[in-house]
C-alpha cells in the first residue's frame, strides 16, 4: 500500500500528516504523563525505596533510574520535536534534522535478573517506558522513511513481474 493520494494532481504524503492524528495525541499524552509519574515516584517513594535495599541492589537502582530517566528524556524530546510539527512551528524537514541528537536507543535497561530485585514500581515504570520507546521507534521510522517512488502510469504489476523474471534467471 502507498502512503501517497494524488489530488487534484498534487501529491500528499500521509507520513507527514501522522503527527495530527489522533493516535500521535495518545501518544504524547502517554508519554509526558509517563515522564512527570517517573520523576515523583523518583523524587517521592522511589527515594525511600532505595534507602531500604541492600547494598548491590542499590547500586542496581541507580544505576536503572538513571537510564530510565535518560530514555524518557530522549523520548520526551522527540515528542516534543513532533509537537511542534504538529502545532506548524517547524517542519517536518526541519524536525529530521534536529531529530538526529535524540537518541531513540539510549539507555537499554540492564540484565533482567536484576532488574527482577528492584521494587514493582520501578519495575513497572521501566517496562511502560520501554513499551513507549518501541512505539516511538516504529512511528519515527514511519514518518522519516522516505517517501516511495512515484510509480510510471502503466500497468502496476510490471515491476513485480520484472522481479519473479529477475528471480528465475538467476
Amino acid at each position: 500500500m502507498t502512503d501517497r493520494l494524488f489530488s487534484d494532481g498534487a501529491l500528499v504524503q500521509f507520513s507527514e500528516r501522522l503527527t495530527n492524528s489522533a493516535a500521535f495525541g495518545n501518544l504524547f499524552r502517554e508519554g509526558m504523563d509517563l515522564v512527570e509519574e517517573t520523576a515523583a515516584y523518583l523524587d517521592g517513594v522511589g527515594r525511600t525505596e532505595a534507602k531500604a535495599l541492600d547494598r548491590a541492589v542499590s547500586l542496581t537502582y541507580a544505576t536503572e533510574s538513571m537510564r530510565l530517566t535518560t530514555r524518557l528524556m530522549q523520548l520526551a524530546s522527540w515528542l516534543l520535536l513532533h509537537r511542534a510539527v504538529k502545532e506548524g512551528e517547524m517542519t517536518l524537514t526541519q524536525a529530521n534534522r534536529e531529530k538526529t541528537k535524540v537518541k531513540l536507543s539510549a539507555a537499554d535497561p540492564g540484565p533482567a535478573d536484576m532488574i527482577e530485585k528492584l521494587p514493582q514500581q520501578l519495575q513497572d515504570l521501566i517496562a511502560r517506558s520501554m513499551s513507549l520507546q518501541s512505539r516511538v521507534r516504529r512511528l519515527d521510522t514511519t514518518i522519516h522513511s522516505p517517501p516511495p517512488e512515484r510509480m510510471a502510469i502503466g500497468n502496476p504489476l510490471v515491476p513485480q513481474l520484472n522481479r519473479l523474471k529477475a528471480a528465475f534467471e538467476q
